[in-house]
């Protein structure tokens, strides 16, 4: 019998050239916020448009975050913050991206109120995604969030 093993169907070395590699996006929950059922959904959302989804879940440090970025050769953070902590932990997280010199943007969704966006951009995040946000937005941002690197 001819053809791939069983399991190898889609494998990097078959896959066709022309066709762009997925973008790889880490998704984790930095520090103690338990709330994860958000995350969870939005990694489905991903998933079900084509990207790479790496999930790390639960209380996350900025080393074990980077540490997934590097090793994934991952193309975009997704961070989830419900616990009112977005003013330290996605600065934070930017911040540990560029001291390990990586071109990784950071994208962050959940709870985040209006007047506190425009110092999470100044910070050096990419996008901010609030509740109720569609799959089709979920996803364009994060490709979006990829695509700026280049």
């Amino acid at each position: 019998m001819t053809g791939p093993a069983v399991g190898t169907a889609g494998s990097q070395a078959e896959r066709d050239p022309d066709r762009p590699e997925p973008v790889r996006v880490v998704l984790a929950k930095l520090g103690l916020d338990g709330h994860d059922r958000g995350l969870k959904v939005v990694a489905r959302m991903l998933r079900d448009a084509g990207l790479e989804v790496i999930y790390l879940g639960l209380r996350q440090t900025t080393e074990s975050i980077l540490l997934a970025v590097e090793q994934e050769d991952a193309d975009v953070i997704g961070l989830s913050i419900h616990n009112g902590g977005h003013l330290t932990l996605a600065p934070r997280m930017v911040e540990a991206v560029r001291a390990a010199g990586m071109d990784v943007p950071v994208v962050v969704g959940g709870i985040v109120p209006d007047m506190d966006l425009e110092r999470l951009s100044e910070a050096g995040v990419f996008a901010v995604l609030g509740p109720g946000a569609s799959a089709t937005e979920v996803a364009e941002v994060v490709r979006a969030a990829a695509a700026a690197r280049a």
